[in-house]
């Protein structure tokens, strides 16, 4: 057997096509949603990640708001900056870059996000408002991969309902808070969460008809661990550098040998990457519509 493929890119681009109708029609009642990113610090991949998220934004017609403020700036710089976004009526929603600078309180600065503002989805407000709501409509940004990575399963006919999902990871991006999203009635899935302590990890992830790989632990899941035909997604990353050519090579937590054993695979890079950006703007379209009160 060899997966089916999960292709993150086509599925973004599906969205994005979609997000350009929505943006045009609330350009039609004068509204041009405003996405904007604090970068602090000249870091080239930080630079470069908020340049593609500003390209894939103003190619669907949003307002593109970039602020860049030098690596010794001082935390009431950089909350001024915060606070300035917050009243700005131009902007719909915005992220600070990460990481900051070591000198600021990377917690203080998020926190500070106005909760209607936070494009990511992760202000601990957001956070909150999603474990108290398992029924009702949600009005509140969601967190971007999460809500990437069942976006993803979705567009592809794949059906959560009543699944085992172990995610592999614990982080607050992925890890913490998708089985919020998961667990909801609409989704009604059952949700295990393991990570590098967990005894004996292997059981797990046999059990599981879906696995979400997100520890930024190399090929910490292997083909022995998968169920013959399981969805496996692969959204955690290791870097190293290749001691003869000196460069930097980039892996997934999920070994290649995996798409023998899954019935779907989302590969890294190609997956669930191109679907948090998608779903990034889309947090800040949806921003923009509530505003309008549609």
């Amino acid at each position: 057997m060899t997966a089916t493929i999960l292709d993150g890119k086509a599925a973004a681009a599906a969205i994005k096509t979609e997000l350009a109708e929505r943006v045009a029609a609330l350009r039609e009642r004068g509204i041009v949603p405003g996405i904007a990113t604090v970068l602090v610090g000249a870091d080239p991949a930080s630079q470069l990640y908020v340049g593609m998220k500003h390209k894939q934004s103003e190619a669907i017609g949003m307002n593109s708001i970039q602020v860049e403020l030098p690596a010794e700036s001082t935390q009431e710089e950089v909350e001024a900056v915060i606070d300035g976004l917050n009243a700005d009526p131009a902007c719909h929603g915005y992220i600070v870059q990460l990481p900051l600078p070591k000198h600021l309180d990377t917690d203080a600065i998020l926190e500070r996000i106005d909760p209607a503002k936070d494009a990511d989805g992760l202000h601990p407000t957001n956070l909150g408002r999603l474990v108290l709501n398992v029924n009702a409509p949600i009005t509140t940004p969601l967190p971007c991969t999460p809500r990437g990575v069942i976006e993803l399963l979705l567009r592809n006919d794949y059906d959560l309902k009543g699944k085992e999902v172990v995610v592999v990871g614990r982080g607050v991006t992925i890890g913490r808070s998708i089985g919020l999203l998961l667990t909801r009635r609409e989704i009604n899935a059952t949700v295990t969460l393991t990570h590098t302590g967990t005894v004996d990890l292997a059981k797990h992830l046999r059990d599981a008809d879906v696995i979400v790989a997100a520890a930024g632990v190399k090929h910490i899941v292997r083909a022995e661990d998968v169920k013959p035909g399981a969805a496996v997604l692969d959204v955690g990353v290791t870097r190293e550098t290749d001691p003869e050519s000196g460069k930097s090579r980039v892996f997934g937590d999920v070994h290649p040998d995996v798409a023998e054993v899954a019935g779907f695979l989302s590969p890294n890079p190609g997956g669930v990457g191109p679907m948090t950006v998608a779903l990034l703007m889309t947090n800040v379209v949806e921003a923009a519509e509530r505003a309008a009160g549609l």
